[in-house]
């Protein structure tokens, strides 16, 4: 068992915490930190004898970041994969719970599951994160199909992973997760979600609401790849028609939230149309090379 944490500017005490629980938790920690200046380094982490550092300076994008460490974890041997953003918390026995809920689901010879995922409590709301449009598909005992997860506390049935692919570059950080899923289901396989384990995680900087609908507040860069991304997912015939039709229903509201209401009006203005330009164009992977053309 292996896991796979991408790091970026992170909270040192939080990714401290992290990184020391998993390292209890399982056989291999690969430590993708995409941060300018690290503030780690393998000396800061030698407490740990099965913690691999990584540092890209230049950013290599969440896709990137995960797949090297994917491909370390399957050169290690590791069976299964666990992937983490930095600001995720969860019990120190939530590994092993994990494991025993996928290995259950091979054993009752369900369909066969590419990956599953905990059910998310909201740091900002400590509510219990629910979808309301895109449902459960099927239920089981204490596991649910659903169209897709996020990728932190995703853990992968890395058996699977040659046939379903890798995480997608191109899209260099938003919708990376989700377009995975969607992807392994396209290739017979099913999404999981833990129905009986929780884990805490951040999702966006903060949570705002305009009109009555509840959006995540983040980065003005993010916005540029949010933006874009939707319209480069929106071509692609095994992504969910619900998907294509909310985001598109949603963007006018998100330009006018975003360019109105929140802090660095302007800037954000700029990210959002240059991303939806560069994704008209069908433009993708980072920001910095669509700059140079």
């Amino acid at each position: 068992m292996g896991a796979v944490v991408i790091l970026y500017k992170p909270d040192l005490t939080e990714a401290r915490a992290l990184l020391g629980s998993l390292a209890r938790q399982v056989d291999l920690v690969c430590v993708i930190d995409n941060s300018p200046l690290s503030m780690y380094s393998p000396l800061t982490l030698s407490e740990h004898g099965n913690l691999a550092f990584h540092h890209y300076p230049n950013n290599l994008g969440i896709a990137t970041a995960q797949n090297e460490g994917l491909k370390q974890l399957i050169e290690a041997g590791c069976k299964y994969a666990l992937l983490f953003d930095q600001d995720s918390q969860f019990e120190t026995d939530f590994v092993a719970r994990m494991t025993y809920v996928f290995q259950k689901t091979k054993r009752q010879n369900l369909k066969g599951f590419a990956a599953i995922g905990p059910s998310l409590v909201c740091a900002f709301t400590q509510e219990i994160v629910r979808p309301r449009i895109q449902t459960e598909i099927e239920r089981f005992d204490d596991v649910s199909s659903v169209p897709q997860i996020i990728a932190s506390g995703m853990m992968i049935d890395l058996d699977h992973l040659q046939q379903v692919g890798f995480k997608d570059d191109s899209l260099f950080i938003d919708g990376v997760d989700h377009e995975w899923c969607w992807r392994a289901r396209e290739h017979g396989f099913s999404i999981g979600l833990a129905l009986n384990i929780f884990m805490l995680h951040r999702l966006g900087d903060g949570r705002r609401k305009f009109a009555g609908i509840p959006f995540k507040v983040g980065s003005p860069v993010r916005l540029y790849y949010q933006f874009r991304n939707i319209f480069i997912l929106s071509r692609r015939s095994y992504v969910p028609l619900y998907w294509k039709l909310r985001n598109f229903a949603v963007m006018p509201l998100r330009i006018f939230a975003n360019s109105i209401l929140l802090p660095n009006r302007m800037i954000r203005l700029r990210f959002m149309t240059r991303g939806i330009l560069d994704g008209m164009r069908n433009r993708s992977g980072p920001l910095r090379e669509n700059a140079k053309k």
